[in-house]
């Protein structure tokens, strides 16, 4: 739909159901997240806060929080975009099927950037930081964020719009040691696209305009978090998205302006000025700590008549970005499998936090005049997979090879591992990258963006089978001595907590030494963990512990295991230590009087009765 604002959007959403109005008074502390986490859980509809304390503002949420709600903003134009971007990803696409594609190629003709001169309406009024809504999602955040913005920032060499940048990063709007009113925080990291920006504007010792957007059509911050094709302008894709153009000025200080946003931040990052940026509950389940990261003094806050905050909750998996994933799969999912030769699929897996995980399936080809049961391309595949954008942020990649079962669902957590723990050699097939970087937001390395990769390849005729129940007559050794089955051939074991490395590493070694003398037949992989009955209880629970718990190169261990010409390898089953060291980050946990306080929001004649 071709919405003009954010309020078109949610009038739109209501009168076809897909929205309710919270009218009850609701506290932007740790309320509103909690409301938002309930509602998405239930699969509900989207959010509108009338009613907020502290604050003149309405606010919005969950708008993407379903593949249904989100394809329904989208229904005149998203088929159109899935071509755009496959004509970005495979121009020969056009040549092979002229047709089909001129319908989309005149989409985004029509897209390009509009330049206003007069009568916008983010110019309706000014506002202070201060009077913005204060959310806070989680109880330990540093402070009030945005949680949904869109952060515009040019090129000092090559400014203007079409080398411009449009990113979702967060900002904290209040806490720790800013100025009220005149200085907020921003999250980012180097290799992003403001980034470069602030890179080539410190080397040339000038300041950086920055102007955060935050509502708009829905294209626009769904543009902002895409990953999009080099040479696609985020600005192109949201009015292509949008069927509306971007409409943008500049104010007479000289920082871009979006038309159409809702709200509107100008402020400037000068080379070399940082502050304590959080903590912040971020997706992977865990608290990004405090951490100097770059410091926005605050121009100028313009809003639009009547305007809409728009926010969302990150935290473990799944979360309303889950939703944002599928849909940005829905829109590209052909797309890096064109820019990797031989790759047939990749998948972040959601449950383990996203970017600790990836599922992949590869060609195997080297040697097609000969049958070989070891990995070749595939390794190849996998170091291209690990240079690639945000998925070199992963620490552990399963990938297998199409010719074994050209039906394997790297969705299905369950299906993907067995087929991979069915074939996998762990005397062979173990692959480390060490002392490398890792996100930002995973603390399991040993230093901030340092820690550790693996990759597990497998390739030929299934080897063994697995075990799929807990024999009875198996007793394992302590202090790993309690067990359950997570998986088939996946045992998760508890009994002790971690203390440090070296005590571990002894422990692990004398315990290692004792399972060489058990009968594990079927068993491949074995997970420490601080408790096995969680680990256990479900596919998401055993891949978020596992794989957001655990540094490759610390805590790998194996069974009758052994270096040699520098490769590591293992005889017997696999071991990671997924155990919560003294180093790692807190989890989330929210705070039970203000999940009470939501409870009473379902009673009859309150707003979500029915809901939750």
């Amino acid at each position: 739909m071709g919405y003009k604002s954010l309020a078109d959007c949610v009038a739109d959403l209501e009168n076809h159901g897909h929205l309710i109005r919270i009218k009850e008074e609701v506290d932007p502390y740790l309320e509103m997240a909690a409301i938002h986490m309930r509602v998405f859980d239930a699969q509900g509809p989207a959010l509108l806060f009338e009613n907020i304390k502290g604050s003149k503002f309405p606010a919005v949420s969950n708008l993407f929080g379903t593949l249904d709600r989100s394809k329904f903003m989208f229904r005149d134009s998203l088929d159109h975009v899935k071509k755009l971007v496959d004509v970005k990803m495979n121009p020969m696409s056009v040549l092979k099927k002229p047709l089909e594609y001129v319908g989309s190629s005149m989409v985004a003709l029509g897209a390009l950037p509009w330049r206003k001169k007069t009568g916008s309406p983010i110019l309706y009024g000014q506002t202070t930081i201060s009077e913005l809504p204060q959310i806070v999602n989680w109880p330990m955040d540093g402070g009030a964020f945005i949680t949904m913005p869109q952060v515009y920032s040019e090129d000092v060499e090559r400014p203007g719009i079409m080398q411009a940048n449009l990113g979702m990063y967060r900002i904290q709007l209040s806490g720790n040691d800013y100025v009220p009113n005149a200085e907020i925080g921003l999250h980012y990291q180097l290799h992003r696209g403001i980034g470069v920006h602030q890179t080539k504007a410190n080397a040339l010792g000038r300041p950086l305009k920055v102007s955060v957007f935050v509502g708009g059509p829905p294209s626009h911050p769904l543009s902002a978090v895409m990953p999009l094709p080099e040479g696609l302008s985020e600005m192109i894709f949201a009015g292509a998205l949008g069927n509306r153009r971007f409409r943008y000025f500049y104010d007479e200080e000289g920082f871009c302006i979006s038309s159409d946003a809702d709200f509107v931040i100008t402020g400037t990052v000068y080379p070399q000025e940082n502050k304590p940026e959080g903590p912040f509950g971020d997706h992977i389940g865990y608290y990004s700590l405090t951490h100097p990261f770059p410091l926005m003094k605050v121009h100028r806050v313009y809003h639009r008549e009547n305007p809409i905050w728009s926010f969302t909750v990150v935290g473990r998996p799944p979360q309303e970005d889950t939703s944002f994933g599928a849909l940005i799969h829905e829109i590209t999912g052909k797309a890096i499998p064109q820019q990797i030769a031989g790759l047939h699929a990749v998948h972040a897996v959601d449950a383990a936090g996203v970017h600790p995980l990836l599922f992949a399936i590869g060609s195997e080809r080297y040697t097609p005049y000969q049958e070989v049961d070891r990995p070749q391309e595939l390794l190849t595949i996998a170091n291209q997979i690990l240079g690639t954008n945000q998925l070199s942020l992963a620490k552990y990649l399963f990938i297998s090879a199409y010719a074994d079962n050209a039906s394997l669902d790297i969705h299905n957590v369950e299906q993907f591992m067995t087929h991979m723990l069915e074939r996998i050699d762990f005397s062979r097939d173990v692959h480390f990258q060490t002392n490398t970087t890792i996100d930002t937001l995973d603390y399991t390395g040993d230093g901030l963006n340092a820690g550790s990769k693996v990759t597990f390849a497998a390739v030929g005729k299934k080897k063994r089978d697995l075990l799929k129940e807990v024999p009875a007559h198996v007793a394992f050794p302590r202090p790993f001595n309690r067990m359950k089955l997570a998986l088939p051939g996946v045992l998760v074991l508890d009994g002790k907590e971690f203390t440090n490395y070296e005590e571990e590493a002894m422990v692990i070694e004398r315990w290692c030494n004792v399972l060489k003398d058990i009968s594990m037949e079927g068993v491949q992989l074995l997970v420490l963990v601080d408790d096995a009955s969680f680990a256990a209880a479900t596919v998401n629970n055993f891949v978020w512990v596992t794989f957001t718990r655990s540094n490759p190169a610390f805590d790998i261990y194996g069974v009758d295991s052994f270096t040699s010409f520098k490769h590591w390898g293992c005889h017997g089953p696999l071991i990671i230590d997924a155990r919560s060291k003294p180093h790692h980050a807190p989890a989330l946990i929210k705070d039970e009087a203000v999940e009470r306080r939501v409870d009473a929001l379902g009673v009859r004649g309150h707003s979500l009765h029915g809901i939750i």
